[in-house]
């Protein structure tokens, strides 16, 4: 009788012991597969979502998106051709607009397809923008929709460059002021010299003059460099 209620205590000492060790260290109990649950995840792991991983993909595509803006009619076409072509081969996407959409024709006869109208484009969309120099640009530097476009691309801190008579564009949309800057002249015309500096532009006899976020340029005989001044300040910043 006394070994029967010796085995009965000991085994309910036993059976208390485990059931305190469950209680205290349930873990120690739980398959291999369900243990993982039970631990804190690596504070230092990064999960990026498809949305985010969206996003960043948007955001490379945007750095590597330029806007030329060109006049529908005699826009110059070593100014347009020139630059279009070697940031194309240097991985940039261009998108061309005009004043008005339709079938733009240059000054020596060459035609491009128009889609989009200043005040359809969004800054962000874009890394920046170029506006073409020529004749037709000249008409068109007190259009308040490609001043508008040029102030919008740089309150947002875009790259805004202009080449030939476009500088002359930028300076009345007072971006220029207290800012280097070049533009086309010739020995007989300097009025567009002067409307930069009437707009507080610093004037520099220059083929290219980079000021910050801004690119000018004096002529199609720059159009190489003004390129790849542009590809230079958008593959460093």
């Amino acid at each position: 009788m006394k070994k029967i209620l010796s085995i009965v205590i000991i085994l309910f000492v036993v059976l208390m012991v485990i059931a305190m060790i469950f209680q205290t260290a349930p873990f120690l109990f739980l398959p291999s597969d369900q243990e993982g649950t039970n631990q804190k995840s690596n504070p230092s792991t990064t999960i990026i979502s498809s949305s985010q991983n969206n996003n960043l993909k948007t955001m490379a595509e945007n750095n590597k998106k330029i806007l030329m803006v060109v006049a529908f009619r005699d826009f110059k076409d070593e100014e347009y051709f020139i630059p279009k072509e070697i940031l194309e081969k240097n991985g940039f996407l261009v998108e061309t607009i005009s004043d008005q959409k339709g079938t733009a024709i240059s000054v020596d006869g060459q035609k491009i397809e128009i889609q989009k109208t200043p005040y359809e484009i969004n800054p962000k969309d874009y890394a920046g923008v170029i506006f073409v120099g020529g004749p037709g640009m000249g008409e068109r530097l007190d259009r308040i929709d490609f001043q508008d476009l040029a102030r919008e691309f740089y309150g947002q801190g875009k790259l805004v460059s202009a080449i030939c008579l476009a500088p002359a564009l930028l300076a009345k949309a007072d971006i220029l002021n207290g800012k280097k800057a070049t533009v086309w002249s010739s020995a007989n015309d300097h009025t567009a010299i002067e409307i930069l500096t009437e707009n507080g532009a610093i004037y520099q006899e220059a083929s290219v003059v980079r000021d910050g976020n801004l690119i000018t340029a004096d002529g199609p005989q720059s159009a190489e460099d003004f390129a790849q001044t542009i590809i230079d300040y958008l593959s460093n910043n």
